[in-house]
């Protein structure tokens, strides 16, 4: 027995969440293996963990099913399926109580013997197994787990009393076709569920229950072994079934593991017995409320250890007794019966004469007979399957295909597909087998496309047989006189009298389109009729529920939930929206009114709310003048300005005025004036909306995703949506506005009339290439000259010495709009990372962009060449235009900031001789520039001035 990493030992009753919490275990490991004793149940769980990490990483091994992806972490298989020598981080076997199944218990005892994680291992089952698993793995730990709602024990009630959400369990496929066809009859229909079942069939019945489709479900045993549903009560149409051998009466913990299926999380649920069942005697019914059954003494075995010197030798090593007291002798299974049948089979015998060979015919037996036919049909198939694997190595092609062909039909009542199922179940096994057939993947198709074929049909025909959602019960009480009592649950769906007719979205029905066109109108009819004190039930809900219930979408809509209720219109102005409800004229004026008042209170909260500072500005009293008339501009701009449509506003400002306004949080940047706390995600979402509705769109622009420093420009976009989305349309990209104006504190201190490169600094603050940037720069009015030159390498160390991102923060220039530059000290704006893919695979870090401005080539080697860009001013100068001119009480260019570059800088390093450029002219001087009243030393300058 192996003792690798911590064993646990997890046991409880059922609703005790056991197998969510071994998900939850094996996902926090690097790799997993998990162990389930159903296909169906497989697959569930396959689904759940597939929803987490994603199909990529997550694998189903099944006898019939094999997705195995390149980089598969978690594996979840049938105990019989599971890969041996993993050597998994984790590993985990579920109803390990079945090591005392008389079937398939000895699988499950191998696995607690000697299958194990690197790091965890957990077994699940029932507390019946504490004893067993502490003789026979005495380092496990014991984990208890308490069942999180209460089962109880109702006695017996007919079929025509039970209640919806109730499921009434079978023992053999007859019982429930039988059950299943009194249901419809009596209650409209049920949905069926049995372990023999496909995947797909047996989803495909649970979501038309799930879904209240139907209200009851026939099913076996199979539903007692992990399956969620959402299940109130557990009816026994029987208390013995057939093990294969004989008829026997169930156990408590048997009987218990199904019942427990009732109830989920912490919904209490209840069971009994029903039809021709016996009552339960009281101590039985409370064992198994109380969860105490009698502990499990003895497990099935198997030896493990095979030998295939020969047939008789492998018989002898399969047939080895156990050396542990709580081990017994598993009775002969039915591989182990196939292999004695074919060893008596002259070819078979003759063939099977070495190891390789043995191991092969082996391998052949274990084919599940899932056809049930006889023992002498399955064991010649098997013989069949032998000679030609032996001989061939493989099925031949022709011989697979005739196989698979007979059965693809879909034809046929439903016993007729169930049969055919269960053939081409065993085709789906074997090409399952690896070296089976020569082309794997083609015949696991094959057989998948004809199972999922069969599944389909077979499904349809349990629902066209078991489900009848118009009854003539309906239409009559329909065409009645009498009152009609309609019932919603909170999923809104509407039922009368039991059937489904429609669902209430939000305050508006919607009728079942599946009712005929002689019995819609009347139908519809009736529903409202009957649903007009649900309308009032619901408007009183809505009108107290918290405004977190409540929503809008990009487009405009109204939500509720997942209802909507009304969309919104625009109003006198942008900023006070208007509603138009969602309601029903059966519904009634009030209700109406109710829901439009309530709307139109979230929306008005909701403004108020992300719009605060803008509300503030407009109501400032203190504002006179110019400054209240800007700051009127600014509420009509929803907080967001281009510069260039208010640049004589902005210049007429005195700094008194501009003073009053940066108290409101107005940033005067050098392309927009914008207001940064209306630029959140949040404020920007409903900014659009607002913004569309005023200029009458039929189509919204939808709020980009926060965070990303640039976005696509979306062609055929409205004109000012990339202002209003806090983006600045630029080239092929919109740069964000606030990292803009960081971008052009940066551009002040280049010559952009003598031309500039860029710096690894601007790269960096958009995330962008040199090549995207040069596209982004033209679009801002600049002029991008293409280049290509010598590379030259970095020499110094303090340049190749790697920075981080601790001092390149420290090195990045402050970022103020130009007109806080002298007379407001403003932190700088941090550059958020480029979330975009298309952009962030495009950040340079700091090395690559300084490589790209580039350095001398190593002497002796071939030169190697870079492309560099060279950016000048490419518009003409004009009033209000967005060129990023030098204003006054900033440092003159050529001096500091603007200094053009000499021999050795950037700019004389594609030049010829590498002299820096210089400029001559044969004009007059200029006139002497008057001093900018913007800038707010101007009082001071103009004093100095005169006293020259």
């Amino acid at each position: 027995m192996t003792t690798q990493g911590r064993v646990v030992a997890v046991l409880g009753p059922t609703n005790t969440g056991k197998t969510t919490y071994a998900i939850e275990r094996m996902l926090a490991h690097r790799t997993g293996v998990i162990g389930l004793p159903l296909r169906l149940l497989a697959r569930e769980v396959y689904d759940r963990i597939v929803a987490l990490r994603g199909p990529s990483v997550v694998a189903l091994v099944t006898g019939e099913e094999r997705i195995v992806p390149p980089r598969t972490q978690y594996w979840v298989c049938t105990v019989e399926a599971m890969p041996d020598g993993m050597g998994a981080d984790f590993l985990a076997i579920d109803e390990i109580q079945l090591c005392a199944d008389p079937e398939r218990g000895h699988v499950f005892t191998d696995r607690l013997l000697r299958a194990r994680g690197q790091h965890e291992t957990l077994f699940l089952g029932s507390d019946t197994m504490r004893g067993a698993i502490a003789d026979l793995v005495p380092h496990a730990q014991f984990l208890r787990r308490d069942r999180m709602s209460e089962l109880t024990y109702t006695g017996q009630k007919k079929i025509s009393r039970m209640k919806p959400r109730s499921a009434i369990v079978g023992f053999s496929v007859e019982n429930v076709y039988a059950i299943a066809e009194l249901i419809r009859r009596q209650k409209g229909g049920a949905a069926v569920v049995m372990g023999a079942l496909s995947p797909r069939t047996r989803n495909a019945q649970v979501d038309m229950y799930q879904n209240g489709e139907v209200d009851y479900l026939v099913a076996t045993d199979a539903i007692g072994m992990g399956l969620n549903l959402d299940v109130d009560h557990i009816a026994f149409s029987a208390t013995t079934k057939f093990d294969g051998r004989r008829m026997r009466p169930l156990a408590p913990n048997e009987l218990a593991q199904i019942a427990g299926r009732a109830g989920r999380g912490l919904k209490n649920g209840t069971f009994g017995v029903t039809g021709d069942a016996r009552p339960l005697d009281d101590g039985m019914a409370q064992a198994i409320m109380d969860h105490r059954f009698t502990p499990q003494s003895k497990l099935n075995y198997r030896n493990h250890a095979l030998k295939f010197g020969s047939i008789d030798h492998l018989v002898r090593s399969l047939e080895a007794p156990a050396d542990h007291e709580r081990l017994v002798k598993a009775r002969e299974a039915d591989d182990l019966k196939t292999l004695k049948t074919l060893a008596e089979i002259t070819e078979v015998a003759a063939r099977a004469s070495d190891g390789p060979s043995i191991k092969l015919l082996w391998d052949v037996c274990r084919i599940p007979d899932f056809r049930g036919i006889s023992h002498g049909e399955h064991s010649d198939l098997a013989a069949t399957i032998f000679n030609y694997l032996h001989q061939s190595g493989t099925l031949p092609n022709d011989w697979l295909a005739r196989q698979i062909k007979r059965i693809d039909r879909s034809d046929g009542d439903i016993d007729a597909l169930s049969k055919r199922l269960a053939f081409i179940r065993t085709w789906t096994y074997v090409a399952q087998r690896k070296g089976w057939t020569d082309d794997e993947s083609h015949w696991r198709g094959e057989t998948r496309v004809v199972e999922d074929r069969l599944s389909d049909a077979l499904h349809e025909r349990l629902t066209q047989r078991f489900v009848d959602r118009r009854t003539s019960v309906l239409l009559r009480r329909l065409g009645q006189k009498e009152a009609i009592v309609a019932d919603v649950n909170d999923a809104g769906e509407v039922t009368i009298e039991g059937e489904f007719v429609g669902k209430l979205d939000g305050f508006r029905f919607s009728q079942d389109k599946g009712a005929g066109a002689a019995e819609a109108k009347t139908i519809k009819t009736a529903s409202l009729q009957a649903l007009a004190p649900h309308f009032h039930l619901r408007a009183d809900r809505f009108y107290n529920a918290p405004d977190t219930e409540i929503d809008f979408t990009e487009q405009g809509g109204l939500m509720w939930g997942k209802d909507a209720v009304g969309k919104l219109v625009a109003g006198a102005d942008a900023m006070k929206p208007q509603v138009e409800v969602f309601v029903d004229d059966v519904a009634g004026p009030d209700v109406t009114q109710k829901v439009q008042r309530r709307l139109q209170h979230f929306i008005d909260r909701k403004v108020a709310a992300l719009f605060e500072p803008l509300l503030n500005l407009s109501r400032d009293e203190e504002l006179t003048g110019l400054a209240r008339g800007f700051a009127f501009q600014m509420v009509e701009g929803l907080g967001v300005l281009p510069r260039t449509t208010v640049a004589d506003d902005v210049k007429a400002l005195d700094q008194d005025a501009r003073s009053a306004l940066r108290k409101h949080g107005i940033r005067f940047g050098q392309f927009t004036i914008f207001m940064p706390l209306v630029l959140k995600p949040a404020p920007t979402r409903l900014r659009l909306v607002l913004w569309s509705l005023h200029k009458g769109l039929d189509i919204f622009p939808e709020s980009p995703p926060p965070g990303l420093v640039t976005i696509p420009v979306e062609a055929g976009a409205a004109a000012g949506s990339d202002t209003m989305s806090g983006y600045r349309n630029a080239g092929t990209r919109a740069i964000r506005i606030d990292m803009l104006e960081r971008l052009a504190d940066m551009l002040r201190s280049e010559d952009s009339r003598g031309g500039f490169e860029a710096k690894a600094d601007m790269l960096s603050i958009t995330g962008m290439t040199l090549e995207q940037f040069s596209d982004l720069m033209a679009g801002l009015g600049y002029k991008a000259e293409k280049g290509e030159r010598e590379k030259i390498k970095a020499v110094d160390a303090a340049i190749a010495a790697p920075v981080t991102p601790a001092e390149a923060d420290a090195q990045a220039p402050e970022s103020a709009p130009v007109d806080q530059i002298a007379d407001e000290g403003t932190a700088p704006i941090a550059a958020e990372p480029a979330e975009d893919p298309e952009v962030a695979a495009a950040i340079p870090d700091a090395a690559a962009a300084k490589a790209e401005i580039g350095a001398p080539a190593d002497a002796g080697a071939a030169p190697e060449m870079e492309v560099f860009y060279t950016f000048t001013w490419g518009r003409q100068p004009a009033r209000g235009g967005n060129r990023p001119q030098q204003r006054q009480g900033d440092k003159p260019q050529g001096k500091g900031r603007g200094k053009p570059q000499g021999k050795g800088g950037p700019r004389g390093k594609g030049k010829p001789g590498g002299k820096a450029q210089q400029s001559f002219s044969a004009r007059p001087p200029k006139k002497e520039k008057a001093i900018d009243p913007d800038n707010p030393f101007a009082a001071a300058l103009m004093g100095l001035k005169n006293n020259k």
